[in-house]
């Protein structure tokens, strides 16, 4: 499609969004500003009822903004007939689709309807991009199956295969990997990304899964009710608070230090923790889990000394040690000394 990297593929201004309905007009978000951007991926967050979905819809057209503006590719929205925003935009939403009865390489076909016409025929180009569009997403070897048949990963990705049949530089999912397994979510993740970097696509999702937009998203779009929508890299919005700032609420954290939501817990005995990061990390997990506070090495304090994951040494203020050949021993050992 032309489409070069950090090229301004959608914009939001000045956008309202949300229903009209018997009691009124029903305000979910305004004042939105956003900017999607090809070749990266965008996640959008948020809470329930924050109007991800809306904001997913109002982007694509599919109800119109209460007040504000959407331009594709700097061209309002509302100038694209429905076949002109099929050759821009490729759609996946939540629902499964009930495309059953029909085959893989037939789902993926439909992807070709805004260039084949009203009866649908596909060329040898046509056949080209449909086989071209299954191998990137590494569905080919399922192209006979009946979609029926297909686990929901391998239906998320027949989906995906889909709009890259419509050879659209701007692809838009709600929740896709609502329905997978966490190894299919990862896989979905990292596929998207392949897509963004190596076809140059501006892609943007909405998620519930903090974690994959955290390590996968060039770029985050924070929804919260009652608040302006905020935006940026996600270490950025990490760093400044921003994420804690929105994720955060009674009794749930975000830890800056891990980039994950936890449990607050009281303010309970500091253990000092030192060695290789990984075995590091992993104990100080496992002591937040047990009702202490990872720290730092302290001098006249409780510490252990990671050598190894096989060689845990708990050291005590009155410098006494105890050995612990697991994670699972080290946690019955402090619990036993330091119960809560």
């Amino acid at each position: 499609m032309g489409t070069k990297v950090n090229e301004i593929a959608v914009q939001a201004k000045g956008l309202s969004i949300g229903y009209n309905d018997s009691k009124g007009r029903k305000v979910v978000q305004s004042d939105v500003n956003l900017t999607l951007y090809s070749g990266e991926v965008t996640c959008l967050l948020g809470l329930n009822g924050a109007g991800k979905s809306t904001l997913i819809r109002t982007l694509c057209g599919f109800q119109p903004p209460l007040e504000g503006d959407v331009l594709l590719r700097g061209k309002a929205l509302t100038g694209y007939s429905s076949g002109e925003f099929a050759r821009e935009v490729g759609v996946v939403l939540t629902e499964k689709t009930n495309a059953g009865g029909i085959t893989v390489y037939e789902l993926v076909g439909l992807g070709r309807h805004p260039y084949t016409g009203f009866f649908g025929t596909l060329k040898e180009n046509d056949r080209k991009i449909i086989e071209a569009s299954m191998e990137a997403v590494g569905i080919s070897h399922k192209q006979h199956n009946y979609v029926s048949e297909l686990s929901d990963g391998e239906r998320q990705k027949a989906m995906i295969a889909k709009v890259l049949a419509q050879e659209c530089p701007i692809i838009v999912l709600d929740e896709p990997t609502a329905f997978l397994d966490v190894t299919a979510r990862i896989d979905t993740m990292v596929l998207l990304r392949k897509l963004a970097k190596e076809q140059g696509k501006a892609i943007v999702l909405s998620t519930h899964d903090i974690d994959s937009a955290i390590g996968m998203a060039d770029n985050l779009w924070l929804l919260s009710k009652g608040k302006h929508v905020r935006f940026g890299a996600p270490e950025d919005l990490i760093m400044d608070g921003t994420i804690g700032e929105f994720f955060s609420k009674e009794n749930i954290i975000f830890d800056q230090s891990t980039g994950k939501l936890s449990s607050v817990l009281p303010k309970v005995l500091p253990v000092g923790v030192s060695g290789d990061f990984q075995t590091s990390y992993w104990v100080g997990n496992a002591l937040v889990r047990n009702g202490f506070t990872p720290s730092a090495i302290q001098e006249n304090g409780i510490n252990v000394i990671c050598h190894s994951r096989e060689n845990l040494e708990l050291q005590y203020p009155d410098k006494s040690t105890k050995k612990a050949t697991s994670v699972a021993q080290l946690c019955e050992i402090i619990t036993k000394d330091y119960p809560a």
